[in-house]
């Protein structure tokens, strides 16, 4: 949201209403313990440990032109082949334990393209780099119904 704001829909404010009441539920049901339980534990889930290093390989614009990067190390095993992210963007409907399968026989797609061997690295080099930021990210622009359809008349959309 902070490199391409929008103003909240009614959706957003539903969503914050039903957060507010679910957390207030907790708090009296298992006192203040149990929300911070729930907010530290979230914020350990995405902290400084290795598998953390996904969130910001993901998405994150490490090398110029680079949208998303693939990791291929030894904890897709325990992530059931999360790393395999640029082969998930071209082939969203293939399952994840296939992925590996994916870059093995489009080897010449995917092995030239940047990616990771270690999601630790990826947390250091978003650390140490003065040129990742947590606004190193691609700002997509949106379109306006007319050009959709313009797009579509001229066979570039499909639905």
């Amino acid at each position: 949201l902070a490199v391409n704001p929008k103003e909240p829909t009614r959706w957003e404010f539903i969503n914050i209403f039903c957060t507010v009441v679910f957390d207030l539920a907790i708090v009296h049901v298992w006192g203040i313990g149990g929300l911070l339980y729930l907010v530290f534990g979230t914020l350990l889930g995405m902290g400084l440990h290795p598998v953390a290093g996904h969130f910001i390989a993901e998405h994150y614009v490490m090398n110029e032109g680079q949208e998303t990067y693939s990791y291929y190390g030894p904890l897709n095993w325990l992530t059931f082949n999360v790393g395999y992210h640029n082969e998930h963007h071209d082939f969203a409907n293939i399952s994840g334990k296939h992925l590996p399968m994916v870059r093995k026989v489009a080897r010449e797609y995917y092995d030239d393209m940047p990616h990771y061997h270690s999601w630790i690295k990826v947390i250091w080099d978003y650390i140490v780099d003065d040129n990742i930021s947590p606004y190193s990210r691609i700002k997509r622009v949106t379109m306006k119904n007319k050009e959709i359809e313009d797009l579509r008349a001229r066979g570039g959309l499909i639905k």
